[in-house]
């Protein structure tokens, strides 16, 4: 596969430029640039209340913004657009904290919705690439399995099949492993791992520090709805330059 240099790519596959968004009078988020290339991992790390999650929910257009320019693979997130919010949603894949999967389908059915819902993907076709997925993701033999008769970690592999489904240009998590027991952390890390090392683009939040300082390319630190400081994993975890970045750092390891 052509991986773009960064003199051959065209545009950034996110491009987020002066983003503002407030409920009521809090603003969450205030004035974010942020551009993402095409393949690129980028895990943004944060204290709870920074605008981590509100952040990528209005990448993939769940929450609404009230100022500034966002774009995915060249398309401008329009609001009052139903069919511009439908292309970008396709294009843009999320993993939730708490899996969300429904209940009364099986792990093969809930890979298969959304293909044969918005994409007209025939059933039988939508079957075997869920059958697919599920095998890369470590459960293959889980197809007809409910997800009350799965663990938390499987539930969230099942999510990441499903989203998987859909062939997003770039997948966004958001704390993926922290409704999990610990036990079950590594073996969700091991499959978006794997999807970095395959050239997915990845935009995570989270907590664990460890597998950020693994996989990113870049890391993003936010700060009071803010993108406070931003770098190689060496440079953020190794050379952090503002007090904030420090003190959040040093408070995790203490």
């Amino acid at each position: 596969m052509f991986k773009q240099t960064e003199t051959t790519k065209p545009f950034a596959l996110v491009d987020i430029q002066g983003l503002r968004k407030r409920f009521g009078a809090n603003e969450v988020l205030k004035g974010i640039d942020l551009q993402i290339g095409r393949r690129e991992v980028v895990c943004i790390i944060g204290r709870s209340g920074s605008g981590k999650s509100t952040l990528l929910r209005c990448i993939n257009g769940l929450e609404g913004f009230d100022e500034g320019a966002l774009s995915v693979d060249g398309q401008a997130l329009r609001h009052g657009d139903a069919r511009a919010m439908r292309d970008l949603r396709q294009n843009v894949g999320m993993i939730f904290q708490n899996f969300n999967l429904f209940p009364h389908l099986s792990a093969g059915q809930n890979v298969m919705l959304a293909p044969t819902l918005v994409k007209d993907t025939p059933k039988s076709e939508a079957g075997k690439r869920a059958q697919a997925l599920l095998e890369r993701v470590g459960l293959g033999d889980k197809f007809h399995s409910f997800p009350d008769q799965l663990s938390g970690g499987q539930q969230q592999r099942v999510a990441i099949a499903r989203a998987l489904a859909m062939d997003p240009a770039v997948l966004l998590c958001d704390e993926v492993t922290s409704a999990l027991d610990p036990e079950l952390v590594g073996e969700v890390l091991s499959v978006v791992e794997g999807l970095a090392a395959e050239g997915m683009t990845l935009v995570m939040v989270t907590h664990e520090m460890n597998f950020a300082r693994k996989v990113s390319d870049r890391v993003v630190f936010m700060h009071h709805g803010k993108v406070h400081e931003m770098g190689s994993p060496e440079e953020i975890f190794g050379e952090p330059k503002t007090p904030e970045l420090k003190q959040f750092l040093s408070g995790l390891n203490g």
